[in-house]
């Protein structure tokens, strides 16, 4: 399994974001047969100049989501003219957006040319290959969701092969004769190889759907972005237990040297997470309100925490419905109100129910703000930074 694996699967609140999204990745054998063009611009700079910029994807789905995901976040993105690649988030002043390439956005993160960046994680891993001026401010921004992974044939001499492990086994690769693989991935494939044992491999790049590569006999297997699995399917390929490089999805990049000597880099960079963060936070739950009759705040509150999808995110609000009766206000009434997560609303409904609860409003949440979003603490301390 690479390391890069698990960083992105599991847990989409980690504790520290930054050290266990390795991105400083051995370089590929020497014995390679794949020379990596355009790598990664290793000596950083920072030119002159007082403007802000942040790199957003300029084409296919990336754009649409990321563009959705901004404007859920009151930080619309608006364009002058649909030709140009430079825009305004008009609520982040000084900032400049650039619609650009994904890998074209790691590069100009990497040259100093962009200060933060909006790309999928494969990209970052591909094209930053290691260079530590690459910061993950927020590695999961839930969409983009894919893997990199290998795929071989289902048929031939391949029918029975099912593993990683049983590939590399293989006799038939030898090295006058390796195993060919078709992929856009020249710096991540060759490393991946190399640390699973597979000595005799070499790496091709093609044009259009690598997926017919096999079929036409120009490649043996493909290291290639896979979604559903569904293309893989329709073109007899396979994936292999083993065989997943990466698990990649949307993520916040920024230069560490803007961060650091880019006068208002932080604070611009500080808005724009905690606005994700709590805009990520809230989009699985909904706030619930209800009426519950009762003698005082403490017994209605004993009866909703009897109740175990009611505690909310830190316990119900509870408070009096004043009325007036007989010429004084009086309260037999009181208001609740808690979040809960969207999948168990039904489930939370009913148990109000049962506690007493009637008219019951259910609305939409725009953003959950914690008191401090964890993963800036640990971006100053990534970047060298004390938190104040």
């Amino acid at each position: 399994m690479s390391m890069l694996q698990p960083f992105l699967s599991g847990s989409t609140t980690p504790s520290f974001p930054f050290k266990r999204t390795v991105l400083a990745c051995c370089a590929p054998s020497q014995q390679s047969h794949v020379a990596v063009a355009n790598g990664p611009v290793l000596d950083a700079r920072v030119p002159e100049r007082t403007e802000i910029r942040i790199g957003l994807p300029s084409k296919g789905r990336m754009t649409s989501d990321t563009l959705d995901l901004l404007e859920d976040c009151q930080l619309s993105v608006k364009q002058v003219n649909k030709r140009q690649y430079v825009a305004k988030i008009p609520q982040l002043a000084n900032l400049e957006v650039w619609l650009q390439r994904e890998k074209d956005i790691v590069r100009k993160l990497a040259s100093g040319d962009l200060d933060l960046g909006i790309v999928g994680f494969d990209t970052v891993s591909e094209y930053g290959q290691g260079n530590e001026e690459l910061v993950l401010v927020h590695d999961a921004l839930e969409y983009g969701d894919c893997r990199l992974s290998l795929a071989i044939p289902k048929y031939g001499i391949f029918e029975n092969i099912n593993s990683l492990e049983e590939l590399a086994q293989m006799p038939q690769w030898t090295a006058e004769k390796p195993l060919r693989v078709a992929t856009g991935f020249t710096y991540l494939g060759p490393k991946f190889m190399k640390e699973n044992g597979l000595k005799y491999v070499t790496f091709s790049t093609a044009d259009g759907a690598l997926e017919a590569a096999p079929a036409m006999g120009i490649a043996d297997a493909i290291l290639d972005l896979v979604s559903s699995g569904t293309t893989l399917k329709e073109n007899n390929l396979k994936e292999i237990e083993g065989g997943i490089v990466l698990e990649s999805q949307a993520v916040l990049v920024a230069s560490r040297k803007a961060l650091i000597q880019r006068k208002g880099a932080l604070d611009i960079t500080r808005e724009i997470l905690e606005r994700l963060e709590a805009h990520l936070r809230a989009v699985g739950q909904v706030m619930v309100t209800a009426n519950i009759r009762g003698s005082s705040a403490e017994e209605v509150a004993e009866r909703i925490l009897s109740q175990p999808s009611l505690s909310g995110l830190q316990g119900p609000t509870v408070s009096p419905v004043l009325c007036k009766r007989d010429g004084k206000v009086a309260s037999d009434y009181f208001a609740i109100v808690i979040c809960v997560p969207k999948k168990a609303l039904y489930e939370s409904v009913q148990q109000l129910r049962l506690v007493g609860g009637s008219g019951v409003l259910v609305s939409p949440l725009t953003y959950i703000f914690e008191e401090e979003t964890p993963r800036w603490r640990e971006l100053l301390r990534e970047i060298g930074l004390s938190p104040l």
